[in-house]
């Protein structure tokens, strides 16, 4: 290795020599100075042969560099993630409980182990050291995940903070391992941070590593206990530990796991008198009713494990005519009959033989029923659509398998099996008929249809469309979900089943189940997300409809996945999905769907500032819709249009378009949509001066935005009042108003909203006398701009980043600044911000001196302000020219211009600038 790479290295080394004496030759050729010797010389005077010559030598040192490099790929490192087995790329999500699981009755003594437990962590916090991973290891069945819940338990008031639980699937028969990424969003979810504030993205690794920092900071200077179960190795568990050293990280493994700072914890089978005691216990008999010697017997065969000894003893409870002698010979035959299994297995998995012969036929069918079952918890109204029966005997059912230890209970009414019994239940359902597995899975898949359907209609905005329920809906039970925190609570608890049932119906190729179950659960996840959880899904739904042949459910994915890319700020993949849905809709038909493809791209290109193109597409979705009589829709593209509109500075017809909209919006009840006009209309009226019916509006839409809860936009709507209040002088009200939508923003994770913060607060910075500060300000929001790809708010922040360089001295970078602001500004027809960078270039030019230049563009700036009526910017531009004709001492000239501005700064109330021109004309007249 070492040897090639010295090979390379020279390669490229005199591949540069000679590259640098070929610029030379052909240096010189052109230059004719200086005659190079021998050869050279003749090569010199056949310049064109020197061209070809270095074409050929770069070319050479491309392709060794590139081979070179190639070599190097698989020696990187991996990321720290586990990638699920499941090519369809849907990703999975992990179980995440907010407290501990139930603990467990048959808890038996582990003394020694849990003393070494509670000892390591009172040491650890007493000493103020940093506490130890404590991995709980042992072979299947043995009670890892027992000891570590009955320990969390005893060990929770040390950790006041909270307590999660999280099943990582290390081992589960038919689920891949959670990937450390979805881990790590569903326990940042638990611990209380907004979706929208977990990163999201198509690297895997850096996403991953932006989420563990998250989740370290999130538990820094915390006292928190975290459960990590069934996990599969190291490096998918590492990224979920916490980085402060008050937390205390219990994890269950089958398997040994490399740690540097874990302490071992293992637990073996129980000691033979405790495994008597155990079974003791849990039969429900006085010990001295029993045959000791076969008792002792019993826990021998069943390899004195928990989980065996707990079966067996529940079998004996009962039946209470039986023995302990008939009870041994019943699990020497179950252990015959799985003789072909190794010993440990054959030892456990006898005791679930002996237990399931033990049901009644109905009872085992529904138990076997529960092998086909791809989620990891469930419910009564799950286990109904699994057995095929009503809820009642799916409860009963339930309660019977839970008695005889077949099941285990979870908070809130839920079920789960054992990992190992999981194994058993699968294994027999693999023994049946293969259309038993279709049947049982669209069963569950019909009734989550069901479910999800009365979800959606809490969650849906009023008048939109909501994915129907399937065909015999009216035949499932489902829960009692009257509100739409209900609703939320339901699909977050779910999330992982129906994820998984998905996953499962695309294993078995039932693509018009993937169809509809991507489409029901769209609308949770375009509001809860995370959103790379969202478009794995959306893919896995545009695939299953390319196999099926259909091109209308392939357009609604693709419609999705681009409405979760705009939300990514992945604006080019956006677009690209949004334009393929409407060729498809276009093809089937479909105008409506058409028209809600051509509305979210008609957003994406309002976002990239591509206004003639968003345009057109709201007013074709607007025509449709109008057609069709669809409301919302109609409301919808209003609304959206009216932006439009108002970013080309068309004041008139933003406000034509967004008052049709906010009627439309009244008429059907829909208050989200109402808001979201009120503010838009409050920006056009801060724009043309009218400062106090803007911040009535901005007022209006906060208060509905609190009434939603939705934090997101309140922090939008506190932005544009603080925009009011700097205007008319309040400053400090202006501030309060900005730094609230920033704190807000930045716990959501809204990144445009923070920008627009960071920008207004720069602009107060300058206002009052901290330009330093203001410049530093402002290059961050432009910094953040240009990531989000937002070339309105480059522009923007370009604009008053000029204006608070000029203040300090860096005319060069003001002047730049402005350019390239005024650049970007004409090609998004923003006429009104071009008018307000010409009033900040003039304010510059004059203060350098330069009363013509300055007089140029304030004129430029009068200009466009009356054209457009922007009435602040029109006083600015008077301002500034009666300002330069002070300078050439035109003073009659100046007092007109000057007057006039302040004209209209008292009418606009805006009494900082209005006293300044006063007392410039007070001294002009003294």
């Amino acid at each position: 290795m070492r040897l090639r790479r010295g090979a390379a290295v020279a390669a490229v080394a005199g591949g540069g020599a000679v590259t640098t004496m070929l610029v030379g030759l052909v240096t010189n050729a052109v230059s004719e100075q200086s005659r190079w010797p021998s050869w050279l010389g003749w090569l010199q005077e056949h310049p064109w042969l020197s061209f070809v010559m270095l074409g050929a030598v770069t070319a050479g040192l491309t392709a060794l560099l590139a081979a070179f490099d190639d070599r190097r790929v698989p020696d990187r490192s991996p990321q720290p993630t586990v990638r699920s087995d499941d090519e369809s790329g849907l990703p999975g999500a992990a179980l995440v409980l907010r407290s501990l699981p139930r603990d467990a009755t048959a808890f038996t003594d582990r003394a020694a182990e849990l003393e070494s437990l509670v000892r390591s962590v009172r040491v650890a916090q007493e000493t103020g050291e940093v506490l130890p991973v404590h991995v709980i290891d042992g072979m299947p069945g043995v009670g890892k995940t027992t000891f570590a819940v009955h320990a969390g338990h005893v060990l929770a008031e040390r950790f006041p903070d909270g307590q999660l639980f999280v099943n990582l699937n290390g081992h589960t028969t038919g689920r891949s391992p959670v990937q450390a990424t979805e881990a790590l969003a569903s326990l940042l979810a638990a611990a209380g941070v907004p979706t929208q504030q977990i990163p999201v993205g198509d690297d895997v690794g850096a996403i991953t590593e932006a989420r563990a920092v998250m989740w370290r900071s999130r538990l820094a200077g915390k006292q928190a206990l975290l459960i990590l179960d069934n996990a599969a190795s190291y490096r998918q568990l590492e990224p979920l530990l916490p980085g402060g050293s008050g937390c205390l990280v219990l994890v269950t493994s089958r398997r040994r796991l490399a740690a540097h700072e874990e302490v071992v914890v293992p637990v073996e089978a129980l000691p033979p008198d405790h495994a008597v005691d155990l079974f003791v216990r849990l039969s429900g008999r006085p010990a001295d009713a029993l045959d000791r010697d076969a008792i002792e017997e019993l826990v021998r065969l069943c390899g004195y494990l928990p989980l065996g000894v707990s079966l067996l003893a529940a079998r004996l409870r009962h039946h209470p005519s039986w023995s302990a002698d008939d009870l041994r010979e019943r699990l020497m035959a179950a252990r015959d009959r799985l003789g072909e299994l190794r010993a440990g297995e054959r030892a456990v998995a006898a005791t679930f033989e002996l237990s399931y012969r033990d049901l009644p036929p109905e009872r085992r069918r529904f138990f076997r029923s529960l092998g086909f079952y791809a989620g990891t918890d469930l419910d009564a109204y799950v286990a109904a659509a699994l057995g095929a029966e009503s809820m009642t005997a799916a409860r009963d059912q339930l309660d019977a398998l839970y008695d005889a230890h077949l099941i285990d209970e979870h908070p809130g009414s839920r079920y789960r099996l054992h990992d190992l019994l999981r194994d058993y239940a699968r294994g027999l359902a693999d023994e049946g008929d293969g259309m038993d597995h279709l049947q049982t899975l669209r069963r569950v898949c019909t009734y989550y249809l069901a479910a999800l359907a009365v979800a959606n209609e809490h969650i849906v905005r009023s008048g939109a469309a909501v994915p129907p329920p399937p065909d015999g809906a009216q035949q499932v039970e489902t829960p009692a979900l009257g509100s739409r925190t209900d609703a939320l609570s339901w699909l977050e608890n779910e999330r992982a089943n129906i994820l998984a049932s998905i996953r499962r119906a695309n294993g078995l190729a039932l693509h018009d189940v993937v169809i509809r179950m991507a489409a029901a659960m769209a609308p949770f996840l375009r509001q809860s997300g995370p959103w790379d959880q969202a478009v794995g899904l959306h893919r896995t739904a545009a695939d299953a409809a390319r196999h099926a042949g259909d091109r209308q459910a392939l357009a609604y994915a693709l419609t999705e996945l681009g409405v979760i890319r705009r939300f990514m700020a992945a604006y080019p993949a956006a677009t690209e999905a949004l334009n393929e849905a409407v060729t498809h809709y276009d093809a089937v038909g479909d105008r409506r769907g058409k028209a809600d493809a051509l509305n979210q791209a008609g957003i994406v290109w309002y976002l990239t500032a591509d206004n003639d193109a968003s345009a057109r597409a709201q007013t074709e979705a607007l025509a449709l819709y109008r057609e069709l009589g669809y409301r919302l829709g109609q409301a919808n593209a209003l609304a959206d249009l009216g932006m439009v509109r108002r970013q080309t500075s068309d004041f008139d017809a933003a406000v034509a378009a967004q008052s049709e909209a906010m009627s439309i919006y009244r008429e059907l009840g829909d208050r989200y949509g109402e808001a979201n006009s009120l503010r838009d209309l409050g920006i056009v009226h801060c724009l043309v001066g009218e400062y106090e019916r803007a911040g009535e509006r901005h007022r209006e839409a906060f208060d509905i935005y609190r009434e939603l809860d939705d934090r997101v936009h309140q922090a939008y709507a506190l932005n544009e009042l603080g925009v009011v209040r700097r205007l008319t002088g309040d400053l400090d009200g202006a501030r309060e108003a900005h730094t609230q939508a920033l704190e807000q923003y930045t716990e959501l994770g809204e990144r445009f909203g923070r920008a627009n913060s960071i920008r207004h607060l720069g602009v107060l910075d300058r206002l009052s006398g901290n330009a330093a500060t203001a410049v530093r300000v402002l290059e961050e929001a432009l910094e953040a701009y240009r990531e989000l790809g937002s070339r309105g708010g480059e522009a923007a922040a370009l604009s008053e980043l000029g204006a608070a360089r000029a203040v300090v001295g860096e005319r060069r970078g003001a002047v730049e600044a402005f350019e390239r602001s005024l650049q970007i500004l004409r090609e998004l027809g923003d006429r009104c911000g071009e008018a307000e960078v010409l009033n900040h270039w003039g304010a510059l030019s004059r203060a350098s001196g330069d009363a013509v230049a300055a007089r140029g563009r304030f004129e430029q700036a009068l200009g466009l302000a009356r054209d457009i009526r922007c009435p602040l910017e029109e006083a600015r531009a008077l301002e500034g020219i009666g300002r330069c004709d002070r300078m050439t001492d035109d003073p009659a000239r100046a007092d007109r211009s000057l007057r006039e501005a302040l004209t209209v700064y008292q009418r606009l109330g805006v009494s900082a600038s209005a006293d300044d021109v006063e007392r410039l004309l007070a001294s002009q007249a003294g």
